[in-house]
Order: structure tokens, then sequence, then C-alpha cells
């Protein structure tokens, strides 16, 4: 109850502090003005880019000129967005352009009237040629577009609307006044302005501009009447046109409000599937799992990098669009799409498909589907949105979840056994400073050498035990890799060259990862040395590269010469306590994968194919990171060293 009477205080408190703060006094101002920003219906902060549209494409961008792919933007809404301009700025631009127009249609009808002898006097000439030179001049000065806002015209006797709708009135009220009734009506060239103040202009002003000229026509036509004209008929002629100029004003101004409102109301919604579609390609972009969009002729819309790198033996394949038909490796998955297609349906969990490529091992993928309908009710699919996976990661995973438990179990018992170890390797300490015979001595070496054993085995446990992962920032994988490589050679006595058994190939810029130094250091000493123990020794046994990827990716590989690692072996290679030899531990590759998890990256073997000389392949894909620019200038001061 008390927090019930407090929360309503509160409420009641607001209430009244609202009530109390000032409203800002509304301004009078024109539709675009009261709607947008200064002026302005866009989005505040956008930049229209063409590079912002969100289409079906490799790239994931809007690339011009291929009007066959699917786009979110219509192309109208494409040109007002790219325009960069504001829906003032182009009605007023309009308004300019049709001025000036109209100023040369003056001059062509004073000349064809000139033709058939129906000469105007010289003050209308000169009335039409000075509005024609104003009208011009303002059309063709950019600078006076480009400064049109609402509150330019919010005035009347400001600059903008003197020089437009000032001229407008004055130079046509004198053509109507000085041209007899009898030759040329300009009556009806008053529309130009008062149509302008009515779509430009508060509705105050609009207003106020139609009753001057109602007020100019009234004054002509009372004028007329003392000249002995017949006052009923100049008077409703009057009075009838200025009734008509008001009708437009309003009118112009429902017009241009609800123009305003809904271009408001359409870029609000542009933005909105923008932002949706960029958080959609920034998902789909960083998903482990395939994703391809196909249309019924097997063209590719668009293939995620993640599905580049399965539907090519080596690297990646090229950017969408492409033709799934053209490769005879995919033509496995081409029947499954045309029998998808066909069925118009497809199961649930997925199939199988075999990619075979002539110069590697086949690759068994995982192929769901879905599909998206044209809106007809009953119509055939039109895109089918592929999602393709490795069987053999669909496998590792599924080990590593069974495994997981396992391991939190081995590192609690790992923690336990540290103690006990601690107090065996003591109490050998103690047996060897007594022991006297040779066989005494055997034995307590024997003890010490499988203590170490088994701490190195508790030591490689606890490593990979579940904990926190701080944060670290991007370190230089080119000079780590470097200082790592000599290091390792010291310590193996190799001797690097051209000759040596290992062969590094960096980039001659540095490359900035996302992970721990220490860790990626295990790592490589551990692919090192795996490569190494099973390569021959000719030169170049064991091939080192860094390389870059993508923007997102760079990858560390490590390839060897020694025999192709069986299949029945492969599918182990990564879990714990499984090793080919009798005194390994089976936890160097288990380890180096979970290190590898903690910072987002991945590790992976495949067999290369029969074409290389080194076959067998570990590569470490890692995230990359832009390197501060203290840190890139010194690792560029030492690669160039």
């Amino acid at each position: 109850m008390a927090n019930t009477s407090r929360s309503g205080e509160r409420r009641a408190a607001e209430r009244r502090r609202m009530a109390s703060t000032p409203k800002p006094r509304p301004v009078d101002e024109s539709w675009f003005g009261a709607l947008g920003v200064d002026g302005d219906t866009q989005m505040r902060g956008e930049v229209p880019s063409a590079e912002d549209e969100s289409r079906y494409d490799g790239n994931w961008a809007a690339m011009r000129g291929n009007e066959g792919d699917s786009r979110f933007l219509t192309r109208q809404a494409r040109r007002i967005i790219g325009s960069g301009q504001t829906a003032f700025q182009r009605i007023y631009g309009a308004f300019i352009a049709a001025r000036a127009a109209l100023g040369l249609a003056l001059i062509a009808t004073v000349a064809v009237t000139g033709f058939f002898a129906v000469r105007p006097s010289l003050a209308v000439l000169a009335v039409s040629i000075l509005y024609a030179a104003l009208s011009v001049t303002t059309w063709l000065l950019p600078r006076l577009r480009r400064s049109a806002a609402p509150k330019a015209l919010s005035k009347m006797g400001s600059p903008q609307w003197l020089a437009t709708i000032g001229v407008d009135i004055v130079c046509f009220i004198a053509l109507h006044v000085l041209s007899p009734a009898a030759t040329l009506n300009y009556v009806a060239l008053l529309v130009l302005p008062v149509l302008m103040a009515g779509v430009l202009t508060p509705r105050t002003m609009a207003l106020a501009t139609a009753s001057i000229v109602t007020l100019a026509l009234l004054g002509i036509a009372a004028w007329g009447v003392v000249s002995g004209g017949e006052v009923t008929l100049l008077m409703t002629q009057a009075g009838l046109a200025g009734s008509g100029f008001f009708v437009i004003t309003l009118l112009a101004g429902e017009l241009a409000g609800r123009l305003a409102r809904e271009e408001l109301t359409a870029k609000g919604s542009l933005e909105l599937a923008r932002q949706q579609a960029q958080l959609n390609r920034l998902v789909i972009e960083e998903m482990q799992e395939g994703v391809l969009v196909v249309d019924r002729r097997g063209r590719v819309r668009a293939a995620n990098p993640a599905a580049r790198l399965l539907l090519a033996p080596e690297g990646m394949c090229r950017e969408a669009p492409f033709q799934l038909r053209n490769v005879e490796a995919w033509r496995s998955l081409v029947e499954a799409v045309e029998r998808a297609f066909a069925e118009a349906a497809w199961p649930e969990a997925g199939r199988d498909v075999v990619l075979g490529f002539e110069s590697a091992l086949a690759r068994t993928l995982r192929v769901r589907m879905r599909f998206t309908r044209r809106r007809e009710p009953q119509a055939s699919e039109e895109l089918c949105v592929l999602f393709l996976e490795d069987v053999r990661s669909m496998q590792a995973r599924t080990r590593q979840e069974k495994l997981a438990a396992m391991g939190r179990i081995s590192a609690g018992i790992a923690h336990e056994i540290r103690n006990p170890l601690a107090a065996i390797s003591q109490a050998n300490a103690l047996m060897a400073e007594d022991a006297t015979t040779p066989s005494q001595r055997q034995l307590t070496r024997m003890v010490t050498d499988n203590v170490e054993r088994l701490k190195r085995i508790v030591d490689d446990v606890m490593e990979v035990a579940p904990s926190d992962v701080h944060a670290t920032g991007p370190i230089d994988a080119v000079s780590l890799i470097a200082s790592v490589c000599s290091e390792w050679a010291r310590t193996n006595g190799v001797v690097l060259g051209d000759q040596s058994v290992l062969q590094v190939k960096l980039p001659d810029e540095p490359v900035g990862v996302v992970f721990d130094a220490d860790h990626l250091r295990r790592v490589l000493v551990n692919l090192l040395d795996n490569g190494c123990r099973h390569a021959t020794k000719r030169p170049g046994a064991v091939m080192l590269r860094l390389y870059v990827r993508d923007e997102t990716h760079a990858v560390l590989s490590v390839a060897s010469d020694g025999d192709p690692i069986p299949p029945e072996v492969e599918r182990y290679l990564f879990e714990p306590f499984f090793s080919t030899r009798s005194r390994g531990t089976g936890l160097g590759l288990y380890i180096c994968r979970e290190l590898c998890e903690r910072y987002g990256a991945r590790i992976d073997y495949r067999l290369r194919s029969a074409v290389e000389s080194n076959r067998n392949e570990f590569s470490v894909a890692m995230r990359r990171q832009a390197l501060p620019e203290n840190v890139a200038a010194e690792a560029r001061l030492q690669l160039s060293s």
C-alpha cells in the first residue's frame, strides 16, 4: 500500500510539473516548416546515399544498373531520397521554373500579337520584358534556389517573398491595368502568385496575398466604373475572380499540408525499412550457417560469406549474383533446388546434398529451404532461401555439446587432483634424498617424470575450464606470429631460410586481430609442433601463411606435407584425450579450439587437393579489428626494420 501511495504521489507531482511548464507558442509557418525540421522533411542526421539501399545482391548494398534484382525502395522513392532536396525546395524550384517559362511566354505572346498587327503598348512590352528578365534570372541563379526555406517566405516583405510573389503581383496587376480588356486578359496570370503563396507560405500570409490581389482587382474595376464602365459587369467579374483566388489559396494550402504529411510519413517508414534491412544484413553476414537466396532460374541473388566458403573447394566463391547451373560440382544442389520448386515443399529437418569437387574430397551439406510466395493466393514460389551447413561441423558441434558437461567435471576433478599430486611430489623429493641404491634412484625418477606429466595434464585441463573472458584489445598478428616462429625455430633447432623445413609468408602491413597474445602463441606453437611432427624434413614441408580473407576476418594457415589424416581419425581431431601417440594427452587441438572460441575465432582442418604438396591444412579464422594509430605505427616500424 505504501508503494502504491508513493507511486500515485509521483504521478500527481509529474502532472503538476507538466501543467506548470510553459508550452511553446505555436509558430505560424508553412505546412512544410511545421511538419519538417527547418523546412526539411527528411530524417535528422541522414545523408541519403545509394549505398544505403538494401537489395538482394552479392555485397548486400545497392548496385546501380541492375534492375533485375529485388529492392526495398521503389524507383520514385530512391529518386526523392537521392535528390538531397526537401519537399519545400522541390516545389519552390518548380514554381521558379514555371515563372521563368511564363516570362518567356509573355515575350512570345507580345511577338505573336505584333505579327498579327495587334501591337501592345510600349508599357506592356516593357513590363513583360522586365518580368521575363527577373524570373529567368531567379531561375538561373542556383544560390537563390538553394537558400529557399519556409522561414524565408514566412514574412511579407522579406527578400524571398518580394523577389517572387511580390514581383508577380506587381507585374501582373500592371499588365492588367495597361492592357485593354479587348486585347489580352492578364487576370488569369494572378493565379500563379496566389497558388505559390497558398503552397509555400503560412495560411495567414496566403489569405493576405489573395486579399491584396482581390482588392487590387476591385480597385481596378472601380476605376473602370468611374471611367464610364458598367458597374455590374466590372464589379461582378472582379468579385468572382477574387472569390476564386480565395478558394485556390485554401485548396492549395490543404494539398500542401497533405503532401508534407505523407512525405514525412513515407520517409519515416523508409528509414525504418532501411534500418531493418541493415540489421538483417549484419545478422546474416555474421551467421555461421550459410544463406543463399535463389530464384527459379537458378540464379543466386544473395550469398553470405559462410555460404560462399561452403560452395568453394578452397577459399570463397564469387560474390552474388551468380548462376548455380554453371558449375558442375553444384549439380546436386541445383537438382535439389529444382526439386523443391517443383514439389513446393521441403523437409523441415532438411536433406543432405553432396558437392563433388574435382580437386578435393566431396563435401556433404545439410540443406534446409524456405520459400517466398507471390501475393496472389495459390501462387507458386518465386524465391527460395537455402540454409547450408557442413555435416562435419554439425557432427562436431553435437560432440562438443556432449563433451561440455564432461569438460566441467574434468576441470573439477583436475582441481582436486592438484593437492594430492603436490603431496606425492614432496614425498618423492624426500625419498630421493634418502635413496642410496641405483634402483631406488630410478624409482624416484620414474615417480618424478609421471608427476610432471600429471601436472601438465592438470594444467591443460584447467586452461580450458570455463572462465570469464576478459576484454582484450586488438593485437598485431604479423609481428606476433613472426616472433613466435623465430622462437619456435630456435627451440627446435630449425634454421629459417629458403631451404628451411618451415616456410613463413606474412603480409607486409600490420593486421589487427581480436585475440590474447599468450593464447594465440599457444595455438600457433601447438599447430607448428603437430605439423613438424608429421611432416617430412624436406624444405617447405611446413608452410605457415597469414592472409586477410575479407574485411572482417584474417586467416592463419599451417599446412604440412605428411600423410593425409584418415577420415576415421579426422572426426575426432578436436576431441579431448584422443591421440594417435602413446605418450600424447590428446588435449593439444582441443585446447586450441577452446581458446579460439573464446575470441570468436574458428579453427578447422581440411585436406587440400592432390595437386598441392602440403595437403594437411589447419586454419584459424580470426576476427579483424583496427589497431590504434600508435600501435600500428610501431608495428610498421618493426616490419620495415
